[in-house]
């Protein structure tokens, strides 16, 4: 059975209204719900159908039996008449403007995060590399891109490459703030994947349109082909300075990319938070992946720079801490502390036998392979041994992962990555596993004789074993020492150790010294990826005090700063950039706490956390504080640390007893002195020549005005910050909630008792016995609310703490506590309230003291010297995009815009329509004074009877007609830029963009104004 129910078009089914969408059948109209919420979107068979049941307001008839009216519940005040038209704007998911996505997200972007937005607009196929620093949010730039290409049909699938560690993540926020629902592609998934797949033609990317892929698990080539054959048409390269450089690994990451950017209408967003490494070769090969023809530009010359700034946007904290007309609540100030030990006496005797020993291995190591396996593995067995007595027992009963290699070359490789941290580390995936210094002669595939394990390694890891504990560990006891201290001045640590054993080691110890008061857990890589999500999800969600011990699987890309505010470095890592990435994890958007800490703690018997810690740690800050730059290491920096290791290994004595016999003055070493002023030379050049480059990159090349004009529309369709605030402050006291201000959190508190039953259900609060009993009965709309899914926009998780109190904070702005909230539009409880505001106001079987909102209001002010009225419309406007797919035409799309008409009687008896800014105006008018009942009904009535007059009904339809015009309009002049075109389609195809509205508005509400007296 065919139908004609066109895009748009409201229909009735199963007891509710609907918009019909693109997309319907001959055999199904699928539609969605009226409130726009796609949770609802269905299908829906043609004979089900009815004419839509939604209508103008109406007055009820003279039918009681004294023959008054009492028609309170229907005409409200001014009030009631704002809060339905600020109920429709919050809820609004499928806005009319140019910027598709910013209406249907469940995330509150920064202005500041809207610049890569605009910019991807005004390209032809999308190109960009977002460089923004650490904490500032690339992710969410990312996705709003992604989203809104999705949106407007100029993508139709999504793929996310990342590392394995951060695929969860990733997955939760396309999912959970973008209503993206992707699939992960990793080794554990693919079997499952695959088996879903019935057609033999089809792969993984062909079934699934939005996926998240493990970067290492499909680089590999038997991999990369298939991949690039059914790749998206949309892609985000997350951490994309790891497929820059050298290394196998990052060597096929580099390929792979390559393979997919020759694709020219393919979509290409690069994220890293070190876009300049001051190697300009890996700069190029960067930015040549968005455009081969940018990898010869020069970022110093401007001609250049301009050029590069179409697909390059990087910002500073300084940059974008205050943005246009808003500010970032980034922490004040990051406050480092450098805190020293000494070895108990006990562990500097086994350290210097360690020493000792590891110099007699290298100095009779034969051969330059079997040398440089030696080399490394002593390397290891020291880094461990200075970690902690678990990670060197554990070193000393492991395997050397250097025994595998087959030349001096790869050696070095496994070497590099295993014990200096590879300072261009491909991934923090491994990193943390106790790499082994057993060279042992069991490998059948061996190519060259090896000494069996020395005993002596037995007999160390005794000794290591006996060593655990305060009573030996000095270490450990400055730790216990510091977290104390932090948790008493009011922080949350995150304690981070360089290896596992090291991990949990610490976690039992700091457990039995806190005796209980405040729970430790530990994190480390033997988790697997999806297992680490879990548990940090399960840790934002405590209240209290809390420790947490991790190693570098969590130093990348991971958010911890809603629950912690302060980083312990337990073992120096060799490589700066991996301590900015540590500390980056609390030091970001977000974080709660003005100031943020970050502890070091470096032993002063060996010299070697002395070195490291003034060599590289403190010039990598002191480079960052002088130029704004953080640069990492200049390859030079591995330099300093041979030298370190050769003088540390080669030149000391052998029979020294005790560490202080031996020769460990770094300082005056010259072999470590003429590396160290090599790499501080070489770094500070580098820092200077990229301090004057970044803020050119900043705004991506466009005026802040031309920012600034169109977030000042979108602002004016989805409500400003103090409409948000004074919407749900007053919705929820109209609903009997007593309200109390905070004006240190520029918030108030609401009780939730007296809420309806509906509104508690899609707040998530907890409810007695009694009020449970009572919900049954309440109308559609907290039918509706009890049966919404706790995961989707809008609709609040169970908030055990705060609601189980009955209270529901609200602060001024993000970011908020666990179980509080914002007074911001994507706010889950402030969608909620918006939209139970707007189903009651719809629902006549919700009584009337539990609906805030009305449709019909007639107001006395001294803002008007005539009667005038005010209409709220909410238009459908059938949207037609072009479409870049070779054999598409356009992609039909149904938005949404609601807007307020306003008229007043002429002298002829006609009407005069407002002026937009007299309709402005008039939104602020006060009250003055009431209106009596009669008055008030005819007032409403005269008011109603006007809405059907041709004229209106004209004025109307030529009005939609307009809103198309400029809906059109609006999406064109977004992506235009000087000298740019429009699309890949060129000029002509951004005239193809039309708008038409998509049958008469809905008339949703109907407000009267009579004048009182003197306007003075």
């Amino acid at each position: 059975m065919s139908h004609s129910y066109a895009p748009g078009a409201l229909v009735n089914a199963r007891g509710r209204d609907w918009v019909v969408l693109p997309g319907s059948t001959a055999e199904y109209v699928l539609v969605r719900s009226l409130d726009g919420d796609s949770e609802f979107d269905t299908l829906l068979f043609p004979p089900e159908i009815r004419d839509s049941g939604f209508h103008a307001p109406e007055l009820p008839s003279r039918n009681r039996a004294n023959g008054s009216f009492d028609d309170s519940d229907l005409i409200g005040d001014f009030a009631s008449a704002s809060l339905l038209r600020t109920a429709l704007r919050i809820s609004t998911t499928n806005g009319a403007g140019p910027f598709r996505c910013l209406s249907g997200i469940a995330v509150q972007p920064r202005q500041y995060q809207l610049v890569p937005l605009m910019a991807a607009l005004r390209m032809d196929t999308v190109r960009l590399l977002i460089g923004d620093d650490v904490g500032i949010g690339k992710t969410v730039e990312a996705c709003l891109i992604a989203k809104e290409l999705l949106e407007q049909g100029d993508a139709r699938k999504l793929a996310v490459l990342c590392s394995p560690a951060l695929a969860e993540q990733w997955q939760r926020e396309l999912y959970e703030k973008f209503s993206i629902e992707a699939e992960l592609v990793l080794p554990s998934t693919v079997r499952k994947l695959d088996h879903a797949i019935i057609d033999a033609d089809q792969t993984i990317f062909d079934r699934y349109p939005y996926t998240v892929v493990s970067t290492d698990f499909i680089k590999q080539p038997e991999r990369r082909a298939a991949f690039r054959r059914a790749c998206p048409d949309l892609l985000i390269v997350d951490e994309a300075h790891t497929c820059i450089g050298s290394g196998d690994g990052r060597q096929q990451r580099y390929r792979l990319l390559q393979d997919l950017a020759e694709d020219g209408d393919r979509h290409l967003i690069l994220i890293t938070a070190t876009p300049h490494s001051g190697d300009r070769d890996a700069f190029a090969q960067l930015v040549g992946l968005l455009d081969p023809k940018l990898s010869s530009l020069d970022p110093t010359r401007p001609a250049d720079r301009d050029r590069l700034a179409r697909h390059f946007v990087q910002r500073r904290r300084r940059d974008i801490r205050h943005f246009l007309d808003e500010d970032t609540p980034f922490p004040s100030d990051r406050m480092l502390r450098d805190v020293s030990y000494r070895l108990d006496s006990g562990y500097a005797e086994f350290v210097a036998d360690v020493l000792a020993y590891a110099r007699e291995e290298i100095r009779h190591s034969d051969g330059a392979l079997r040398q440089r396996m030696s080399w490394w593995s002593v390397l290891t067995l020291l880094r461990c041994v200075l970690s902690s007595p678990a990670a060197a027992g554990a070193t000393l009963t492991t395997r050397s992962g250097v025994g595998a290699a087959r030349s001096v070359e790869e050696a070095d490789q496994i070497g590099r990555d295993a014990v200096l941290e590879a300072l261009d580390a491909e991934s923090t995936e491994g990193l943390d596993v106790v790499p082994g210094a057993l060279l042992i002669a069991e490998e059948p595939k061996m190519t060259m004789p090896v000494r069996p394990a020395d005993p002596r390694l037995r007999q160390f890891a005794a000794r290591a074993d006996g060593l655990r504990g305060r009573e030996h560990d000095a270490k450990l006891r400055l730790l216990i020492e510091e977290v104390e201290a932090l948790l008493h001045a009011g922080y949350n640590p995150i304690v981070f150790c360089r290896y596992i054993p090291t991990a949990y080691y610490v976690r039992t110890h700091l457990l039995d010294a806190l005796d209980g008061r405040v729970p430790v857990e530990a994190i480390t890589g033997d988790l697997p990826p999806d297992d680490r999500e879990l548990r940090i999800r399960e840790l934002s969600e405590r209240s209290g005090k809390q420790v947490l011990v991790a190693t570098d699987c969590l130093s990348e890309g991971v958010n911890l700063q809603e629950r912690f505010s302060a980083v312990l470095h337990y073992d120096l890592s060799w490589n700066p950039t991996r301590h900015e990435q540590r500390e980056g994890r609390v030091d970001r958007f977000g974080q709660r706490s003005d100031r943020v800490m970050a502890v070091t703690l470096y032993e002063t018997d060996t010299g070697i956390d002395g070195l490291v810690l003034d060599v590289l740690i403190r010039k990598h800050r002191d480079i960052a504080e002088q130029t704004g730059v953080a640069l990492p290491v200049p390859k030079s920096g591995e330099d300093v640390l041979h030298a370190l290791t050769q003088s540390l290994l080669l030149r000391g004595r052998s029979d020294a007893p005790s560490l202080e016999q031996m020769p460990l003055d770094f300082g005056s070493d010259s072999l470590i002195g003429a590396a160290r002023d090599v790499l501080h030379q070489e770094w500070e050049s580098a820092a200077e020549r990229e301090s004057r480059v970044p803020t050119k990159f900043s705004h991506s090349g466009m005026r802040p005005q031309e920012v600034e004009d169109e977030l000042s529309a979108l602002r004016q369709v989805l409500g400003t910050a103090n409409d948000i605030a004074e919407f749900t402050r007053e919705s929820l006291a109209a609903l009997r909630a007593p309200i109390t201000e905070d004006s240190g959190i520029q918030g108030f508190t609401a009780r939730t008792g007296p809420l309806p039953a509906g509104l508690r259900h899609a707040l998530g609060v907890y409810e007695t016995e009694d009020q449970a009993a009572a919900t049954a009965g309440t109308g559609r709309t907290a039918r509706r609310a009890t049966a919404k899914d706790p995961r989707r926009t809008g609709t609040v998780k169970r908030r055990a703490t705060k609601a189980d109190q009955g209270d529901l904070v609200f602060h001024g702005d993000l970011p908020v506590p666990p179980n509080e909230y914002a007074l911001v539009r994507t706010d889950p409880a402030v969608r909620a309230i918006a939209r139970y505001v707007l189903d009651s106001a719809l629902d006549l079987s919700v009584p009337d003291h539990e609906r805030p909102a009305r449709r019909l209001g007639v107001v006395r002010t001294k803002s008007v010297d005539t009667y005038t009225v005010l209409l709220l419309a909410r238009y459908r406007l059938k949207l037609s995009l072009p479409q870049r797919h070779a054999g598409s035409t356009l992609k039909e799309l149904v938005a949404e815009d609601t807007r307020v008409l306003g008229w007043r009687p002429d002298d002829e008896g006609g009407l005069i329509w407002l002026a937009e800014e007299e309709t402005t105006n008039l939104l602020d008018a006060v009250p003055n004074g009431n209106v009596m009942i009669e008055l008030r009904r005819r007032t409403a009535q005269r008011a109603l009877d006007e809405l059907k007059l041709p004229e209106v009904r004209a004025y109307l339809h030529d009005y939609g007609l307009r809103l198309a015009a400029q809906l059109e309009a609006a999406h064109q002049r977004v992506r235009e830029a000087a000298g740019e075109r429009g699309r890949n389609l060129g000029a002509a195809a951004a005239r193809r963009i039309t708008a038409v509205p998509a049958g008469p508005p809905d008339e949703l509400g109907v407000y009267a104004f009579v004048p009182a007296g003197d306007r003075s």
